[in-house]
């Protein structure tokens, strides 16, 4: 079980400033994830915080370079790279069952080092278990920290904290 010291911690970090161009890169790799059920469109709806050269330098790992993410340069291939990418990082199954998520988009936050990737889960009437497999960057970053907060049905929250060698966490509702 994660302890609310890493998990804040964690969180603290995240908040940190990190340099941007030519400069050194940041120190840290964490991600934020919301998942969140919306019984009224019977969806799960996912919003997930990645650093654009974390994630870059992960789709590098796989072969896919110059990718460009969120510049006028981008590569026309980079939305695809990215998918397939979150597709096998970011697993989830509700009440036993694989579900798989539909890639929506992605946009640059304001200071242009991060972006918000948004996918969606239809289909879904309700949940009685979930669980989330993230080892999203883990691949590239040894050190990377992903914190999940869900959002289930009745407004049911938790909070979770994923890292190398924990990265699957089942809860019920």
């Amino acid at each position: 079980m994660h302890t609310l010291v890493s998990l804040l911690g964690a969180l603290l970090i995240s908040f940190a400033p990190v340099t941007l161009g030519n400069a050194l890169p940041h120190a840290f790799h964490v991600s934020k994830c919301l998942i969140e059920y919306n019984s009224a469109e019977s969806a799960i709806q996912i919003s997930l915080h990645l650093f654009i050269d974390d994630t870059e330098a992960a789709l590098r790992l796989q072969g896919f370079d110059h990718l460009n993410m969120c510049t006028d340069k981008e590569a026309e291939s980079a939305d695809q790279h990215l998918e397939a990418y979150l597709t096998k990082h970011l697993r989830l199954e509700v009440d036993g069952k694989s579900v798989q998520a539909a890639y929506l988009g992605k946009e640059a936050t304001e200071d242009l080092a991060g972006m918000w990737c948004y996918l969606e889960i239809t289909g879904i009437s309700d949940i009685g278990e979930l669980t989330i497999d993230n080892d999203i960057l883990m691949d590239a970053f040894p050190d990377q920290k992903n914190i999940v907060n869900v959002i289930g049905p009745r407004n049911h929250s938790e909070m979770f904290l994923f890292q190398k060698g924990e990265s699957r966490e089942k809860l019920a509702f």
